[in-house]
């Protein structure tokens, strides 16, 4: 199939290769691809809008041995009306990618660019030097930084712990968080495990970086057969990786909606605590493209409380 051309919004994008097949196993398209973050983009660009963007791009598709690699700065090419931002790394300035519009999603997606990945800081947070350019925090503290306003806990299973068991944890740690006065969010990571996110009053990175972890490491010492904070693979057998470092201003978390690159596609999905609860299938939990879009339309944003207008603010680490 030669080259397409469409109107998206208000922008003209030339698209290719739309009977390429990404997802090998299911048959599935870049056009398929296309019209997945097309009609998903008015619930999934409010959770990227002034963040920095970063994809994982798959040119041949999805496959084991298929090519796939992180992509960062703007992509050879990109349009003028492709939204930018320059951000100062320990690696150099980089030139992310942002998303405020469904004609960027198609732009991406064209490249097929499958997974959306974005920090927990907020472009709009900081303050630009004279170039336009921010800068992310370093060991002390600055005015300019950007300011996280969520927190997540990611769980990450080890070897013989099942969606059973990730139900069971995010119910524990949504409770942790709940006690602390905030507003907790479940969703799948779209692979193998669940996050836990909330909405914070802006805070310095890693104040909230500091809080998760102590988060974590509280859960670990009351459910030792459960969570582990150790970074070593070796002490997650059976243990559920509760990853704080999530929340450092120099990583990045999946966002909800986004495809992720699995055999089948799948998507990173919100949750209604009911549904965690009733949680008692190994194989629980995976969503296609068509399933979230049929929840959208009868449940509408369950990741809602992720951008209410004046969350909590970020709790104190004192708690036992």
């Amino acid at each position: 199939m030669g080259d397409v051309w469409t109107t998206v919004g208000d922008q003209q994008l030339s698209l290719s290769n739309l009977d390429k097949v990404l997802f090998p196993e299911a048959g599935w398209t870049k056009a398929e691809v296309i019209n997945y973050y097309v009609q998903i983009a008015p619930t999934l660009l409010p959770h990227i809008v002034d963040r920095a963007v970063t994809r994982i791009r798959f040119p041949d598709g999805v496959g084991e041995l298929a090519m796939q690699f992180y992509e960062k700065n703007l992509p050879p090419g990109c349009p003028d009306w492709v939204g930018r931002q320059q951000v100062r790394t320990s690696d150099g300035v980089v030139s992310y990618v942002t998303a405020d519009n469904a004609a960027t999603l198609v732009y991406l997606a064209n490249l097929a660019a499958l997974e959306l990945h974005v920090p927990q800081w907020s472009i709009g947070s900081a303050t630009p030097d004279t170039d336009g350019v921010i800068t992310l925090p370093g060991k002390e503290p600055a005015e300019a930084d950007p300011l996280a306003d969520r927190i997540v806990v990611d769980c990450d299973p080890g070897p013989g712990i099942t969606m059973i068991d990730n139900a069971r944890a995010a119910m524990i740690i949504a409770a942790e968080l709940a006690g602390d006065g905030l507003i907790p969010v479940a969703k799948t990571s779209g692979n193998k495990g669940l996050q836990v996110s909330a909405a914070i009053a802006p805070a310095p990175c890693e104040d909230a970086r500091a809080y998760v972890q102590a988060v974590a490491s509280r859960l670990s010492r009351r459910h030792k057969e459960l969570f582990v904070v150790q970074v070593a693979k070796a002490a997650r057998a059976n243990r559920i990786f509760l990853d704080y470092n999530q929340n450092m201003a120099a990583r990045n978390t999946i966002a909800p909606y986004s495809l992720r690159a699995r055999p089948h596609p799948r998507v990173a999905t919100p949750l209604t605590w009911d549904e965690v609860a009733a949680v008692d299938d190994p194989t629980a939990l995976q969503f296609s493209p068509e399933d979230v879009l049929a929840r959208v339309t009868e449940h509408g944003d369950l990741a809602e409380d992720l951008l209410i207008t004046d969350p909590p603010a970020l709790p104190d680490i004192g708690r036992n």
